[in-house]
């Protein structure tokens, strides 16, 4: 039993993920490939190789012939008398085994076999590392900040590192050599150097693997994410809804005196969370979404996908947020274009009703205030996603 090269062979199964049936064909091949450049040939040569006690065997399939007169290639024929002291019971015209010691191979043969097998276990190792994080495409892993590459980030994600370039960094976020950070893989490529991870920072999906990661409800399907918009670095918003009468989707993803989603603030440098209930009446998940400002009436038109909203005046400002951020978040987290007015702007409007547009769990249709909005100015716009 060869031990050294088993060991050798296990060590590398081990530690890069390479099958020994893979290490063995490379073996076999850098073989062949010592033997063609010491014969110049190797179209008769075999290599065999036992799995279980890593004994090899290299040998020449060879024709006997009679005597050195009709030998025309030494690498393919050899003389009866020559086959003899190898085998008594060798006749003419058999085909016979002739074995080739390795350890005849010239300097340049060995080199260029040690060569075949390196190249294998580097593409092998390639391989292993693409097949292992293409499979996480899409989620998010742990990584450790390497080093800064102009703008980029070097992350180190265990076996290979990824790139977090600058346009998927969050604003603001600082990080330093070995610090620990969640990053969302963003794509994984194939490349002749290797494979080349892209990671994201600012991507939403990061939010929500991290809720199905730190909430165990939303893990087992019992609540669901149904809508994320996010701003990285300043606020998301959060649509969740419960397949479970009896489990609130809102205190799941919240947590115990807000463990749960501290944790994840905390994980993204501080972040504003908003998470609100899921509703299939546009009205109340204009109404959710807008939150924490109160909302006195709501036309939502699901055809065009567009609402008009209509806020006490003191809480115009808050409905539509620092920049817009509120009612911008809101329309990405809806679909909807969302139109807002204080209600002296709305009463202001010709055909204006407030008693038939006081909020209710029914929605708003009512084809005359629809005509009161048209062509009047408003007050600010969430920005249509």
């Amino acid at each position: 039993m060869n031990k050294e090269l088993m060991e050798a062979l296990d060590i590398l199964e081990k530690e890069k993920e390479i099958s020994k049936e893979t290490l063995f064909d490379a073996i076999e091949n850098s073989l062949m490939t010592a033997c063609k450049n010491h014969f110049g040939k190797a179209d008769n040569i075999k290599v065999e190789i036992d799995r279980d006690t890593c004994d090899f065997l290299c040998y020449a399939e060879k024709e006997v012939v009679e005597s050195v007169d009709d030998v025309e290639d030494d690498c393919l024929q050899i003389t009866l008398e020559d086959a003899q002291k190898i085998s008594k019971k060798a006749k003419l015209g058999d085909m016979l085994h002739v074995e080739i010691k390795s350890k005849e191979f010239g300097r340049i043969a060995t080199q260029n076999a040690k060569n075949v097998i390196l190249q294998k276990i580097r593409e092998e190792e390639r391989s292993v590392i693409y097949n292992q994080y293409f499979e996480k495409e899409k989620d998010v892993v742990t990584g450790i900040v390497q080093r800064y590459v102009g703008r980029n980030i070097s992350i180190n994600l265990g076996k290979t590192d990824a790139i977090l370039n600058e346009s998927e960094q969050v604003k603001g976020e600082n990080f330093k050599p070995t610090e620990r950070i969640k990053v969302y893989i963003l794509e994984v490529k194939n490349t002749p150097k290797g494979p080349r991870i892209l990671v994201s920072r600012t991507h939403p999906e990061l939010v929500k693997r991290l809720f199905e990661t730190e909430v165990t409800e939303i893990k087992d399907g019992t609540v669901e994410i149904m809508s994320i918009a996010r701003e990285a670095g300043s606020r998301t918003k959060m649509a969740v809804r419960s397949n479970n009468p009896n489990v609130d989707a809102v205190g799941a993803c919240v947590g115990l005196n807000g463990a749960r989603v501290n944790s994840i603030v905390d994980e993204l440098r501080g972040e504003k969370i908003d998470i609100i209930n899921w509703d299939d009446n546009p009205g109340n998940l204009i109404q959710n979404a807008l939150s924490p400002a109160k909302i006195v009436a709501v036309f939502a038109d699901p055809d065009e996908k567009t609402a008009k909203v209509v806020v006490p005046d003191y809480q115009l400002s808050l409905a539509i947020g620092k920049e817009g951020q509120n009612a911008r978040l809101a329309a990405r987290l809806t679909g909807y274009k969302i139109d807002i007015k204080s209600e002296t702007q709305a009463k202001d409007a010709p055909g204006f009703r407030y008693e038939d547009y006081v909020y209710d769990e029914e929605g708003y249709e009512d084809e005359e205030y629809d005509e009161a909005y048209e062509g009047e100015e408003v007050a600010e716009a969430g920005a249509e996603e």
